[in-house]
């Protein structure tokens, strides 16, 4: 055996004799004046937790219980503000929304000539309701630019539509003569509600996610709508069942959960802080940063957004219209110039004796739609806009666009995209 051979075997007998490594187990035990729990931290990387001894009263373990499955894992600092009061005023709404439902789909039955139970009611409510989304989701498929731009205000159109639906089934009874106009109009401006209803929601719970908890905000968000549709549905029951027995009882409460209903849908939209940049918002921000020096944050925002006319040019903000058509703005002569003063830019203004148009380029961002409106908030105080102006007010945007990026993105804004709806852009 040479001297190269007996290296090698040298070599295998230290691998065959060294130590096997063993995964190291962490654990350790957290004790609180009630609570005794064990945590262990699992080869794989898993926490496991065991409740040694638990001596809180009855309603404390009932309401961590509660918590645990109706709200997400960490709350309330994995949610962002607001979570709370929208979870309030969203079961109110599916307890409101769920009650109505038995109350016109008996009151469409006395329509028909039937006398249905109050469970019947409950049961054939589901089928009116869902035969007619197919229908909804036609007329509401070219909707969807404008729900992500505006999901509050879709939101509670959605239920103003679904009431109105509502109402029309609850008053059939009056003219049974009309019964299937009445009964396919009221059922398919429901089926219109469901898919606005359903298409702004993602939105909504994507503004309260912190950490990257979506799924999980999705699941207990639906736990809770299902629990309450369920109390609904029983009220709805106990309502048709005594005090909306005769129709003016049937009119008198509807009216009452139809408030209510509506009323929860306008405060639970108040209370999403939404963290991506529209017109509105857009203008908002603008406007308090040239007043106060100051970012706001989206929660800053929500109770100040106009979820019914949310198109209004805000002055303070340079009067900014967004989503003109450019060859309805200005002439190609003026374009010309305007191009010639901001060449690299994704976004033209044209300033008109009343408001500012801004017009973006077709792949325009959030920091661009930013870029214009400072330029046109900039220029809007003076009485000439002529290209010194506009030169003036381009150089002072590009002062303070790095300090304003910097803190929309610390407060939690997506700068990345400008949802403007169906506005119109333009391309070269």
């Amino acid at each position: 055996m040479n001297l190269l051979d007996k290296i090698n075997l040298l070599k295998k007998d230290a691998e065959n004799t060294s130590p096997e490594i063993v995964p190291t187990v962490v654990s350790w035990t957290e004790t609180s004046d009630t609570v005794s729990r064990h945590f262990q931290f699992q080869p794989d990387g898993q926490l496991f937790v065991k409740v040694l001894n638990d001596s809180r009263p009855v309603i404390h373990k009932l309401s961590e219980s509660f918590v645990n499955t109706f709200f997400p894992s960490g709350y309330p600092y994995s949610v962002n503000e607001g979570y709370l009061r929208y979870t309030q005023f969203r079961a109110l709404q599916h307890f409101s929304s769920a009650a109505l439902s038995v109350l016109s789909t008996q009151s469409l039955l006395f329509a028909a000539g039937l006398r249905p139970t109050p469970a019947q009611a409950t049961a054939v409510s589901w089928v009116l309701k869902d035969g007619m989304q197919h229908v909804g989701k036609l007329i509401c498929s070219n909707l969807g630019a404008r729900m992500d731009s505006e999901p509050k205000r879709w939101r509670v159109f959605a239920d103003v539509l679904y009431d109105v639906g509502t109402g029309l089934e609850v008053l059939s009874p009056l003219c049974p003569q009309l019964f299937l106009e009445m009964a396919g109009l009221g059922n398919f401006a429901k089926g219109m509600a469901t898919v606005a209803a359903r298409a702004t929601r993602l939105p909504i719970y994507s503004s309260f996610a912190k950490e990257g908890n979506l799924s999980d905000l999705y699941a207990k968000g639906e736990a809770i709508s299902t629990v309450f549709n369920v109390i609904g549905l029983g009220a709805g029951i106990q309502l048709v069942s005594t005090v909306c027995s005769s129709m003016q009882g049937k009119i008198v409460v509807g009216s009452f959960l139809s408030a209510v209903h509506v009323y929860s849908t306008y405060e639970e939209m108040r209370s999403a802080p939404i963290n991506t940049l529209n017109p509105q918002r857009t203008a908002m921000i603008i406007e308090d940063f040239l007043k106060t020096g100051k970012v706001s944050g989206p929660a800053d925002l929500r109770f100040r957004e106009d979820l019914f006319f949310p198109g209004r040019i805000i002055k303070g903000a340079g009067n900014v219209k967004v989503g003109r058509n450019l060859r309805k703005v200005m002439k190609p002569s003026r374009l010309k110039q305007l191009k010639e003063i901001l060449p690299d830019e994704n976004f033209v203004l044209n300033f008109g004796n009343t408001s500012t148009d801004l017009v973006l380029e077709q792949n325009a961002s959030g920091e661009d739609a930013l870029r214009g409106w400072l330029v046109a908030a900039y220029a809007s105080p003076a009485a000439n806009r002529e290209v010194e102006t506009i030169e003036e007010a381009y150089e002072k945007m590009n002062t303070v666009m790095p300090t304003l990026l910097s803190e929309l993105r610390a407060k939690g804004w997506h700068t990345d995209r400008f949802l403007d709806g169906t506005g119109s852009r333009y391309g070269f």
